[in-house]
């Protein structure tokens, strides 16, 4: 519990002042982020980032994760992310063909898997951040209050196994305190905050945002246990990887962005 205290107390040091000055220093930390779990997921199924089809997938992640202004100002000869996609699963495929499947095509499957499961993630959290910084910090206290409070509620009151054959440590009691735990974020935000969202929208997109932020962790550990992993790595001691830090960020900050803008 100490070395991940530590561990914890270092990231927000390091984390929060380039969230607060944004622009492009906060781009380069997502840009970095992104491609460390992008490493770590391509790990899990032994594909190594330092190749061609890891560089291409690398590649392909920086290009998704261009903000709109940021991308039309580089032109990529007038494609869409779209049109971009299918020229980037042509290569792929071309290059299993090349290499005689040594790279097939299941691991194709999966690297795109990991581009778009990674490059959503992170593309909504540069999106929330150009929305506002209260927004991006709402979100990221939703998640690290639902993670802590499920923690504490299951530790001491959960009985119950939530799903054992996914995460076994985690509780129904513990899920529920989550939520409960992350609407005391949406009375504060409410309260304290100019936050441009209504006091009850808030709290219906807190309890959404809290549900789907614990089924993000849980898709992260269906994930591990699949590949017989314990962490996705080993870069946050007490911690595990990027990825294990983020997995809940990965569902939380697209929700986030579709709720405030297609909820009335």
């Amino acid at each position: 519990m100490k070395q991940r205290i530590i561990t914890a107390a270092i990231l927000i040091a390091v984390f929060l002042p380039i969230v607060i000055i944004g622009g492009i220093p906060f781009l380069i930390l997502t840009y970095v982020m992104a491609t460390i779990a992008l490493y770590e997921l391509l790990q899990m199924k032994k594909l190594s980032i330092f190749s061609v089809h890891g560089g291409l997938a690398t590649l392909f992640l920086w290009i998704f994760l261009l903000p709109p202004d940021l991308y039309e100002r580089l032109y990529f000869f007038d494609l869409s992310k779209m049109e971009i996609s299918f020229i980037v699963v042509l290569i792929f495929l071309s290059y299993t063909v090349i290499v005689k499947n040594k790279f097939n095509f299941d691991q194709t499957g999966f690297t795109f898997f990991s581009i778009f499961y990674i490059g959503i993630g992170f593309y909504y959290m540069i999106q929330i951040r150009e929305e506002g910084l209260i927004l991006l910090f709402f979100a990221l206290l939703v998640v690290w209050l639902t993670d802590s409070g499920a923690y504490f509620v299951g530790k001491y009151f959960g009985k119950r196994k939530l799903w054992p054959e996914i995460s076994p440590n985690k509780t129904i009691g513990g899920f529920i305190g989550g939520i409960l735990s992350a609407i005391i974020v949406a009375i504060v935000f409410a309260i304290f905050t100019n936050i441009p969202v209504t006091p009850i929208k808030l709290m219906i997109i807190t309890v959404i945002l809290s549900i789907f932020g614990q089924l993000g962790d849980l898709a992260e550990s269906a994930l591990k246990r699949h590949f017989a992993v314990k962490d996705s790595g080993r870069i946050f001691p007490g911690h595990g990887g990027m990825l294990d830090r983020c997995d809940s960020w990965l569902f939380v900050l697209p929700l986030l962005y579709f709720l405030l803008t297609k909820l009335p």
